[in-house]
This record gives C-alpha cells, structure tokens and sequence, in this order.
C-alpha cells in the first residue's frame, strides 16, 4: 500500500514490502532504498549550496557516481568539487553562479545558494517511491530570483534503477536570464572507474565510453552534441555497467546539447551554445519575465551491461511515449 507523508510527518517513513521503494527521512536528508537494499540519498541541508543525490547505485549495490567531496575514495580524482552526485543548477542566473558555488568558491565570483523552502511530501510505494519539493534560488544578497518546484520518482524497471526528475522553475525577479555558458545544467559525475581512458587519470584503470542516441561516441564526437539520449558506461570491478541520461521531448530545445566530459563530467545543457558551436555570434540563453516558467523533465537510468546491451533507444521512446503531459 501507498501511503503518502505530508511535512508534519516526514521525519520518519517505515519501509513497504521488501521489494518495493521506500523513503525516510533523516535529518537533512531522505534515503531511498529499493528492495530492503540502498538506493540513494537526497541532500537538501543548510551545508548544501545546492541540492542532490548521492550516491547512485546499481540493483546489484554498485555505487556509479563519484564520491569526492561528499567523501574520500582511493584513488579518485578531487576535482570539481562542485561535481556532486547528481544535481540541477546552472552557471549563469543574471549574472549569479549556481553551477561552481561551494563555500570555498564564494570568493572567485558572484555565487548564488539553491535552498530548501518547502518539502512538501514523499512517499513509498509497491512500484515507486516519491520526493515532491520546492526551492529557493537566491543570490548572495539573499533575494530570490528563482521558485523551483521538483518532483523525484524512484523506481526500478527490469534490472535498471531509475530516477525520473520533474523540474519547473518560476521566475520571481521581474527579469531571469539564464546565460549562455557551458557551465550547467542537469549534472552526473560519474565513479572514477566509468570515466574515459584520458591524460589527467592516476591510479585504477579506466574503462568508461560516452555514446549518444546518433551511435557517435567518446568526448570529442558527444560534446557539444545534440542527443536526445547519452549513455557512459564501462566496468566496475570487473562488472559492466553504465549511466544514461534521457532528455524529454517536451523539454527546451529538445534534443539538449551535452556538456559531457571524458574526465567524468556528464551535463545535460540547452543554454551553452556559444560554447558548443565555438561561434561567439550564437546566444543560446532564455529569459523569462516575472512568473514565466520553465519546465525540464529527465531520466537517468543505471543498467546492467554496455550501451549495445541496455535497449537505450526503446526505453527513451517508451518513456517519452508514457510521459506526454
């Protein structure tokens, strides 16, 4: 049975059936296990600059997205430490950065807070779990330009564990422009071990390839792409695996351009085109009037296997075919 918590009762959510989704709350987070087995868990607290999950694991319980700077793992890389797990942000909200806005980032550039407003439900389920919030973007004086209201679905579906993300953002300035830059928009930094072979890697090995929904692959035929599906996959001890992004139809600009890297980064952006075209007359940016919106739908799918293994293209078609509205 579905039970749905309220803000009242949300410090405490008892799991279903072992084999459905449950969610509890936990402070300044909310765990999600699928299974009786762990799945993720949303940060939201006031050590957040921005809000996100982490880790991200397969059925099996492998973790498939990087660690740093939640926590120190041997042998990753501690760049970008505004890479964390998987969020939603961008780099340039009239003139505020979302995208690089840790605490120790605030003295190199105007940086801007994504903050808890309101957490206005969740809920566990037989077939999937939900996390339905809202969210203030503020800048550092701490006016807000931004409402975002978002909705998570947790899920499995055959042997992928799938998140769906449900995000409208509302302008509150009487003017929100979101800039033209690389630096956003929907991230994942991926585990060290499905990152691609580069020159910067040290210590274990990497085994990563980024493929897209056009068959192109590796960072220099993805980058700057348009795609309405990218996936990363590779091998972690030994077990193949992999990350895929999904892009709504219904999203702006569908299909997105990708800001992925061979290094671990991998972005969903429909604003950078400046940067993806290396044309300085292009200005991919959108401004919204006071109470305009936009809407951005995404899925991310953890699966079993390599890209050729996955079924990626029928399962964004299907997707998109039962997410019209």
């Amino acid at each position: 049975m579905r039970r749905l918590l309220l803000l009242g009762a949300l410090t405490c959510l008892p799991a279903v059936a072992a084999d459905g989704v449950s969610l509890e709350r936990k402070g300044h987070r909310i765990e999600v296990q699928i299974g009786g087995r762990p799945f993720t868990a949303f940060h939201f607290g006031p050590e957040a600059t921005k809000p996100y999950l982490h880790p991200l694991r397969a059925m099996d319980g492998t973790v498939v997205t990087r660690g740093y700077p939640m926590e120190r793992v041997a042998g990753e890389q501690t760049d970008h430490p505004h890479h964390r797990g998987v969020w939603f942000s961008h780099g340039e909200v009239n003139g505020v950065d979302f995208w690089a806005n840790e605490i120790e980032q605030r003295a190199r550039g105007n940086k801007g807070t994504i903050e808890l407003d309101r957490m206005s439900a969740m809920e566990s389920g037989s077939e999937e779990g939900r996390i339905h919030a809202s969210f203030a973007w503020n800048d550092p004086t701490g006016a807000r330009l931004l409402t975002e209201r978002r909705l998570m679905r947790f899920r499995r579906s055959g042997q992928d564990n799938v998140v769906d993300l449900d995000i409208e953002l509302t302008a509150v300035a009487d003017s929100v422009h979101f800039g033209d830059t690389k630096e956003g928009t929907f991230g994942v930094r991926i585990a060290t071990e499905l990152e691609e072979p580069h020159l910067r890697a040290k210590g274990m090995a990497r085994t990563g390839r980024i493929v897209n929904a056009e068959g192109l692959s590796s960072e220099s035929g993805t980058w700057g792409k348009r795609s309405a599906w990218v996936d990363y996959s590779g091998r972690i001890d030994g077990k193949p695996m992999g990350i895929a992004i999904f892009d709504h139809p219904s999203n702006p600009k569908h299909p997105t351009y990708w800001h992925v890297r061979g290094y671990g980064l991998f972005a969903a952006n429909v604003f950078g085109e400046h940067d993806f075209h290396a044309d300085e007359s292009r200005d991919g940016g959108i401004t919204l009037a006071k109470g305009e919106k936009l809407r951005f739908r995404y899925r991310v799918l953890v699966h079993p296997g390599r890209t050729r293994d996955a079924d990626l293209a029928k399962k964004h078609a299907d997707w998109a075919r039962n997410t019209s509205r």
